[in-house]
């Protein structure tokens, strides 16, 4: 029997919902003795408010872990569950975060280039349809000189993007 992260997905996402949390991220890693869990959660709502505790990291660790256990959901042996917040440069992976941190900082990088460049920094200026416009005048350090006469906004598909992360503004 193969691990099945939709299986995991939502048994941990029926414990969160219990305790008003939702989960962001099921990621398996590795094989054999050294094979890892991780589930990321987060409590909904606006940001800069406060976060998930270590007391939710640990309910959430126990309780899921018990169920998986007793269902036999992660087959072939020991490993380790790893439960955690997604932190002040957490991933943007679903198309609600991208909505949810609309205002913010972001970085990220794109599987195809755009106006020539893969990697960006700039603010979430907004998500619709798919899309997202990067305001790339607020990048707190430019990597590149500036091209004269270049867009300081850009468009991205969600579907061309690698990897994004919340760059924490502190």
């Amino acid at each position: 029997m193969a691990f099945d992260a939709d299986r995991v997905r939502e048994v941990a996402e029926r414990v969160a919902a219990s305790s008003g949390l939702e989960v962001v991220e099921v990621e398996f890693r590795g094989g054999g003795k050294s094979r890892m869990l991780r589930i990321v959660i987060d409590k909904p709502g606006t940001p800069g408010q406060v976060g998930v505790t270590h007391e939710d990291c640990a309910n959430m660790s126990r309780e899921v872990g018990t169920i998986l256990d007793v269902e036999d959901a992660v087959p072939g042996g020991s490993y380790l569950l790893e439960v955690s917040s997604p932190g002040l440069d957490r991933k943007l992976v679903r198309p609600v975060d991208y909505e949810r941190f609309t205002g913010s900082r972001v970085k990220l990088t794109t599987y195809q280039p755009v106006n020539g460049n893969r990697h960006f920094e700039g603010r979430l200026e907004s998500f619709r349809d798919g899309r997202l416009t990067l305001d790339l005048s607020a990048a707190r350090k430019k990597k590149m000189r500036p091209v004269e006469g270049a867009a300081q906004k850009l468009e991205i598909e969600l579907g061309n993007i690698e990897k994004a992360n919340l760059v924490p503004e502190i």
